[in-house]
């Protein structure tokens, strides 16, 4: 290798000044609690206040369900601002139906209906039903002379 190739690549590495240890590679350090800090400094100026006993938060979109339990909730009600903090899971409307009923509002009501449509095409008619469970019941005839332990034998020979 030249010297003039040597220089420029010693001098891409080098993080101190002359007299420095040579690094092979320059660590660039990020601290992750920064977006933190400066988002708690923002809610701060905004002035929220936590609620405390909060067991869980559902957020409705489409016939989906964000699902947050046992949530930090702050919020500002001068700002119209609520901040939920907490580990979410995406669930279907149709697995959390039977208990959040009481917390849909009119706005689902379209998905509701619509999902009431579908499981309404899912299941037979009733008549349908009806026929099945009688054909279920009979018991067919025995044949005269035969018994299980003779057709059994029978399967065992053939």
């Amino acid at each position: 290798m030249d010297r003039e190739r040597l220089m420029k690549m010693a001098s891409a590495v080098r993080t101190g000044g002359k007299g420095s240890i040579r690094r092979k590679k320059k660590a660039v350090h990020r601290a992750t609690t920064t977006d933190d800090k400066k988002l708690q400094s923002t809610l701060k100026r905004i002035g929220v206040n936590s609620i405390p006993a909060i067991e869980e938060v559902n957020i409705f979109k489409d016939d989906l369900v964000i699902q947050f339990l046992n949530p930090k909730v702050q919020a500002s009600i001068a700002a119209n601002t609520w901040v939920v903090s907490g580990s979410p899971q995406t669930k279907k409307l149709q697995d959390l139906l039977p208990g959040i009923i009481n917390q849909l509002g009119p706005d689902n009501l379209d998905n509701l209906r619509k999902l009431a449509e579908h499981f309404q095409k899912q299941q037979p008619p009733v008549g349908a039903e009806a026929t099945q469970e009688d054909d279920d019941d009979v018991v067919p005839e025995l044949v005269a002379g035969e018994t299980f332990e003779t057709a059994a034998e029978d399967g065992h020979t053939a």
